[in-house]
C-alpha cells in the first residue's frame, strides 16, 4: 500500500474506534479481515498510525482544528510513518485508496503545529476532568510528565536469573538492538521503534522459548524488588494476574522458601502455570482463582504480601492509549474501593513484623498516596518503609527520586525514569 492507503485506512479503523467505542486491537483486527490483500508491513504501519492518534488525539485535533478521523490520521502521519508534511500532502490525492487533497488551511494546520494557545489538557493529551490529578502529583511538570505519556514505550524484558544472565539474553537479542535497562539490574530494553516500523515478537524469540526472560516493564521489575521478598521467606503475590511479578519474586528467591500466587479473577490467573514451567519457578503454590476462604484461610504467616491492585492503568497509557479516553471519574472511584478492600485483606494475612508492598500502575493521587495516607489511618500498626531505605539492598545504589517529590513512597514514569507508571509504597506490621 502506498502513503495514502495507509492514512485512508487508519482513517476508517479510526472511524470504528469512535463511533462503535471499539477498542483499538479489535478495530484494528476487524480491518485486517475485510482487507486481506493488507501485507504485514501495512498492517503494522496503519497500527502505528492510529495508535499514534489515540496518544496524541487531543493535540492533533486542535492542531487541525477537527477532531474528524481523517484530520487526526493526516496529522499524526508524518510521525507515525515518518513522512515529511510535503509527502502527506502528496500522499492525499483523492485516489481511490488514499483521502481527498488537503485544503489550503489544512495544509497549513499540517505544517504549523499545535497552537500555541491550546489549553493545557490538550497540549497533555489528557482528559479534561484528569488534568488537575496530574497538576496534584507532578505541578508544573503536570504537561511534561504527560506528553511522556503519549509517546511510543520501548519493549522490556525482566532475565530469569533461575536460567540466565543479563549478559546472555542481551547476546542473545543483539540483532533486536537490546541494551540494558537505566534501573533494574535484570532488565533488557529493546529501543521504542521509529517510523512504521513494529516493536519485534521477542515472545517469538528462542531465548524466550528456553525461559531466558520474561516480557516486564522496568518500572513493574522495580516494584516486585521493592517489595522486599528474599530466600526462605513466605510470600504472598495477593493479585497476581498473569503472573509477571510472581515470577520475579521466585527468582529473587532464588527458588526457595515459598510463594502463594492468588487473583480473585480465575481466568487472569491462567497463563500463570505456563509461564512457571517455562521459567523454572519451583517455590510457588498456585491458589485457586476466586477462591478466597482457602486464602484467608492461610492467615497473618506472611513476611511479605504484595498487593499489585486493580486500578485505572494511567501509568500504561502510553501502551494502552485508547483506555485514557475511556476512563470514566465513576471508574476511578470504583478502583479506589477496590484498592481499599484489597488493602484491608492484605493487611490480615502479613504477620508481625511483616512487610505489605501497595502498587499501582497509575499516576494519579487518588490511587496511590491518598491511598497510602487513608491505610494509615486505618491500620495504624502499619509503618512505612520509605523506598530509599530498601533500594540499595535490592536493586543497587541510590535510589532516583520519586517523579512526585515523595521521600517515602515512589512514583516512577516515563518521562523521570523511561519506565511506565508505576506507584510503590511498603509497609511494616509491628511487633
Amino acid at each position: 500500500m502506498r502513503p495514502g492507503g495507509r492514512i485512508q485506512a487508519a482513517a476508517e479503523v479510526l472511524e470504528d474506534i469512535f463511533a462503535r467505542h471499539q477498542p483499538a486491537g479489535a478495530a484494528l483486527q476487524d480491518w485486517g479481515k475485510r482487507h486481506r490483500f493488507a501485507g504485514s508491513g501495512d498492517r503494522a504501519a496503519i497500527g502505528t498510525l492510529v495508535y499514534d492518534v489515540l496518544r496524541r488525539r487531543l493535540s492533533l485535533g486542535a492542531q487541525m482544528a477537527s477532531d474528524a478521523p481523517r484530520s487526526l490520521a493526516i496529522a499524526a502521519a508524518p510521525r507515525a510513518l515518518g513522512l515529511s508534511v510535503a509527502d502527506v500532502i502528496a500522499a492525499c490525492d483523492g485516489s481511490r485508496h488514499a483521502p481527498a487533497p488537503l485544503s489550503d488551511e489544512e495544509q497549513s494546520r499540517l505544517a504549523a503545529g499545535v497552537p500555541a494557545d491550546a489549553a493545557a489538557h490538550v497540549v497533555a493529551d489528557i482528559p479534561d476532568w484528569v488534568m488537575p490529578s496530574f497538576q496534584r502529583a507532578f505541578g508544573e511538570r503536570a504537561v511534561v510528565e504527560s506528553r511522556a505519556m503519549a509517546e511510543r514505550a520501548p519493549v522490556d524484558l525482566r532475565v530469569n536469573a533461575l536460567k540466565a544472565t543479563r549478559d546472555k539474553v542481551l547476546s542473545a537479542l543483539a540483532g533486536l538492538g537490546a541494551v540494558p535497562t537505566a534501573l533494574a539490574p535484570l532488565g533488557v530494553r529493546i529501543p521504542a521503534p521509529v517510523g512504521a516500523a513494529k516493536s519485534p515478537h521477542v515472545e517469538a524469540e528462542a531465548a524466550h522459548g528456553k525461559g531466558w526472560f520474561e516480557v516486564q516493564d522496568e518500572g513493574s521489575q522495580i516494584a516486585a524488588a521493592l517489595s522486599g521478598a528474599g530466600p526462605r521467606q513466605q510470600v504472598l503475590d495477593l493479585c497476581a494476574g498473569a503472573g509477571g511479578k510472581t515470577l520475579a519474586l521466585a527468582a529473587a528467591m532464588g527458588n526457595s522458601g515459598q510463594i502463594y500466587a492468588y487473583d480473585s479473577d480465575k481466568g487472569q490467573l491462567r497463563p500463570i502455570f505456563e509461564r512457571l514451567q517455562r521459567a523454572g519457578a519451583r517455590n510457588v503454590q498456585v491458589l485457586e482463582g476466586g477462591n478466597r476462604a482457602a486464602r484467608d484461610a492461610l492467615g497473618p504467616r506472611f513476611d511479605v504480601v504484595l498487593a499489585d491492585v486493580p486500578c485505572t492503568g494511567s501509568g500504561t497509557w502510553r501502551r494502552k492509549p485508547d483506555a485514557k479516553w475511556r476512563l470514566k471519574p465513576e471508574a476511578l472511584a470504583a478502583r479506589q474501593r477496590e484498592q481499599r478492600e484489597v488493602l484491608g485483606q492484605a493487611a490480615a494475612l502479613v504477620k508481625p513484623g511483616g512487610r505489605l508492598t501497595y502498587v499501582t500502575c497509575s499516576v494519579l493521587p487518588e490511587e496511590n498516596t491518598d491511598q497510602v495516607a487513608w491505610f494509615r489511618e486505618t491500620f495504624p500498626e502499619f509503618g512505612v518503609i520509605p523506598f530509599g531505605e530498601t533500594w540499595p539492598a535490592v536493586i543497587g545504589g541510590e535510589a532516583p527520586a520519586s517523579a512526585d517529590g515523595s521521600a517515602e513512597t515512589l512514583l516512577l514514569t516515563p518521562a523521570s525514569h523511561g519506565t511506565d507508571g508505576f506507584f510503590v509504597a511498603s509497609f511494616r506490621r509491628g511487633a
